[in-house]
């Protein structure tokens, strides 16, 4: 059950501080930019912030800073910025419109232009599908007249509070049943379904998994095989609610990949491409002892940059009309310089799976310095300890309560708006684990991840923070945009 936390907001020494029952939040005082966040300390450029404590699995609590909507000096908006039927925002000079969404950097913001030419944000949830867990299944029949009752009830929820789109693992086809209609973004699995062709896969922690971490990329039947799946694209090419497509989830990077091809049978493909590539680096198999870290780096680039132009070509074949937004990169492919300059050759913009990061936004800045293109979070969470649940499993911060995971989303996501990088975020998810499915991925099995219950049941603190700043998003790019001094340019 939910646990319902009073609370009222005070000035302590210039910080807006929540007095909340729980005792989660406190004030801290201000430190300088850049030093380390001790206990009780806020990290913040010159401005003392509330902190919250929180911890990743069964590591030690340590107190964090905390950006809310309210704790903005001098935003005010009476009524946020009305939207279109996509979710774009009116009222800003009408933008070339192509009919289909598309990028623009205006001034040093990046943005989703929406088939009608207005600027759009992707604010989405993950995984909004009916639930197959026992609890699920149970409860579904008491709560909904049926599936497209459901869709009905779940859009209706989610715009509500400001969402305007849906991300990975969606019933995209039902959800369009429902009014108004979302904007999506499906997963094709190229790389994924071709490891399940060659019967190498097996199912790992939150993706699919290959033997040494290392995906088939250089196999010759790769194109041709992405070629095939391109074809699924056939009847959704024209569909302007379509933003982008996703073409695998969280592809493995074995930074070992070199040397392991190295040592491969001499005439298999990869053998044969790791000497190419070294050849083409200036220097020589028989040196392989000597191969730097950063030739490691870089051919773990290399194997993303011939994945992406393989599906990339694969998929214009089909669907000229559609942003490619990648693979959702996570673990250490988001600090490969080379992975990400791979990403913005081929890539419209780049999701990433973002965990143990508390505030994103040098993360983003980096991102897109490297890379040349905007970004898209396409996973990031907290869990709340106050829910009931174990949440031992997934890679996502767990904090003390609802309004806590309320606090984080806020946080986060502002910080990503002050990047000016980011052209959206995916909140993972829409439904908490049920314990009783023993069928889902080991990430997925025992945690407080989602905006509604195993029974349905929506967390209200949380979803009330996030319509506080889902509802205003625009107006807060427009926020962070006058205080770099550059509103003029976005308007």
């Amino acid at each position: 059950m939910q646990q319902r936390i009073t609370s009222s907001p005070a000035i302590v020494s210039g910080a807006l501080v929540v007095i909340a029952a729980a005792g989660a939040v406190s004030a801290a005082p201000p430190i300088a930019a850049g030093q380390p966040v001790r206990e009780g300390q806020a990290a913040s450029p010159g401005v003392g912030l509330p902190t919250v404590r929180a911890w990743i699995k069964a590591a030690r609590p340590k107190r964090y800073p905390v950006r809310t909507v309210d704790s903005l000096a001098g935003f005010t908006t009476a009524e946020p910025r009305a939207r279109n039927a996509y979710g774009g925002a009116e009222g800003y000079p009408r933008l070339d419109a192509t009919g289909f969404f598309r990028v623009e950097r205006l001034g040093d913001r990046w943005w989703l232009i929406d088939p009608d030419g207005n600027r759009f944000l992707h604010v989405a949830v993950n995984s909004v599908n009916r639930q197959r867990g026992p609890t699920f299944r149970r409860v579904f029949a008491t709560r909904f007249r049926g599936a497209e009752d459901w869709a009905q009830s779940t859009i209706e929820l989610l715009t509500s509070h400001g969402f305007n789109g849906t991300g990975c693992w969606t019933n995209d086809p039902l959800l369009a049943t429902a009014t108004p209609r979302p904007t999506y973004t499906p997963t094709l699995r190229f790389m994924s379904s071709f490891g399940k062709k060659l019967g190498v896969t097996k199912q790992g922690s939150g993706h699919t998994s290959y033997p040494d971490q290392l995906i088939p990329v250089f196999h010759p039947d790769f194109p041709a095989h992405c070629r095939e799946v391109a074809r699924k694209l056939r009847g959704l090419r024209d569909d302007p609610y379509l933003v982008g497509v996703f073409s695998d989830n969280e592809l493995e990077s074995n930074k070992w990949a070199l040397d392991l091809h190295l040592r491969a049978a001499k005439d298999s493909p990869e053998r044969r491409e790791a000497e190419r590539w070294l050849r083409r680096r200036e220097a020589s198999p028989a040196r392989a002892g000597r191969i730097s870290n950063d030739d490691r780096r870089a051919y773990v680039g290399h194997m993303f940059d011939t994945y992406y132009a393989t599906v990339r070509a694969a998929i214009r074949e089909v669907d000229p009309n559609h942003l490619y937004l990648g693979s959702r990169l996570h673990g250490s492919a988001t600090s490969n310089r080379y992975v990400l300059a791979a990403a913005g050759r081929h890539l419209d913009v780049i999701a990433l799976n973002v965990y143990r990061v508390w505030t994103p936004t040098e993360s983003v800045k980096r991102w897109v310095k490297w890379s040349g293109k905007p970004v898209i979070v396409t996973e990031f969470y907290a869990k709340g300890a106050d829910s009931g649940m174990p949440n031992l499993s997934g890679a996502g911060w767990t904090v003390p309560t609802q309004a806590d995971r309320g606090r984080f989303y806020q946080h986060f996501t502002l910080g990503l708006l002050e990047s000016r990088g980011c052209v959206g975020w995916h909140y993972f998810k829409y439904a908490d684990n049920d314990p009783g499915d023993l069928s889902t991925d080991p990430s997925n099995r025992d945690s407080n991840k989602g905006i509604v219950s195993s029974g349905y049941e929506p967390w209200a603190e949380l979803l009330t923070s996030m319509k506080a700043l889902n509802t205003r998003v625009y107006d807060l790019a427009d926020y962070f945009d006058r205080e770099r001094g550059d509103g003029g340019r976005q308007r």
